[in-house]
């Protein structure tokens, strides 16, 4: 059963969403840097009243948008890093992950005893493995820790969780999506050296002012405009959404651990990656090749779906459910306060 979708939706603070705030959202997944009044245009309603959505979201839903390199067009592999700890130390141990700039996706799970974090590396090097090979080992009450690198990617990054984006019909979206440089053929781009500052600021806030980027990077506003419009028509940025999933409905999360069959490992994580269920699907090494990440309504959706979906799927031999207590850190850095 997939993860609900109610016009009456609400987190634990009361706040509630409705048409117009879950289409904003979907459009800013779309073009995280989309201007208010193409969005309002798009949703019929006028660009003041975008703007004010906007900020209502940013204050009361702690939204960010978050312009992210694509690891591989960067130069970095990714790491899915579990440790376990002693509850009186995971907390703080997650909480110093979180802060460190090569980590993302940082999560207590477990009953409050595992963190898992994705870790960020330069490819090919192992002095940038600090993280892995000598951080971790040297802090104390850590029990246990296994790194999985993540081979392929089905669901996630670029993609986003349908319970996020199934606001807007295909029209909308095909109005919203940015338009590749007229006259000049959509080119595969890298991320180098020279875009460090520029993704800064955007890995802080996707919808920086094009002053505010010209002045991180001392590029002229039209070189900035020119390189985003690159980037992300060349599939090397992409934007991410940060507003909490209870939000939508999905109060119970968890990170679900498989050993697949090899042969018939790609076939499962590419029906897995359809699953509305699921906000995350990558192949990755170690005893358990395919992790997931899934949002369900409740424990009852999430039994569910591990019974009657996962569970009609033979070439999965084990499976490992991690219920995700808090997330510490989403896509983008912590912010100072």
């Amino acid at each position: 059963m997939p993860a609900p979708h109610r016009s009456n939706d609400a987190d634990q603070n009361g706040l509630v969403l409705d048409d117009l705030d879950r289409g904003l959202i979907h459009a800013l997944h779309l073009d995280g840097r989309a201007p208010f009044n193409r969005i309002g245009a798009v949703l019929g309603v006028s660009t003041q009243t975008v703007a004010r959505r906007y900020r209502r979201l940013r204050a009361d839903a702690a939204l960010r948008v978050v312009g992210l390199a694509d690891p591989h067009r960067a130069g970095q592999a990714r790491w899915l890093a579990r440790l376990t700890a002693s509850p009186h130390t995971a907390q703080e141990l997650a909480n110093a992950l979180a802060r460190r700039p090569d980590t993302a996706w940082v999560k207590l799970a477990s009953g409050g005893t595992e963190i898992v974090a994705v870790v960020d590396t330069p490819t090919g090097a192992a002095a940038g493995h600090s993280l892995l090979l000598h951080d971790i080992p040297r802090t104390t009450s850590i029990t246990s820790v296994s790194a999985h690198y993540l081979l392929h990617t089905y669901l996630g990054g670029p993609t986003a969780w349908r319970g996020h984006t199934n606001a807007l019909d295909e029209q909308q979206q095909r109005q919203l999506r940015p338009p590749a440089r007229v006259g000049e053929p959509t080119a595969r781009q890298a991320v180098t050296d020279a875009d460090e500052d520029l993704l800064a600021v955007l890995g802080r806030d996707g919808r920086a002012s094009q002053a505010d980027l010209a002045e991180a990077t001392g590029w002229s506003p039209a070189t900035v405009a020119r390189r985003l419009t690159d980037l992300h028509t060349g599939g090397a940025l992409f934007y991410d959404v940060e507003i909490s999933s209870t939000l939508f409905g999905a109060t119970t999360e968890a990170l679900l651990w498989m050993a697949v069959t090899p042969a018939h490992l790609d076939a499962v994580a590419t029906a897995l990656a359809a699953h509305e269920e699921l906000a995350f699907v990558a192949a990755t090494t170690g005893p358990t090749n395919l992790v997931a990440h899934a949002l369900c309504a409740d424990p009852a959706a999430l039994h569910r779906y591990l019974t009657h979906r996962l569970g009609a799927l033979d070439a999965i031999r084990t499976l490992e459910t991690a219920p995700v207590l808090r997330t510490l850190k989403s896509a983008g850095p912590l912010l100072r306060a």
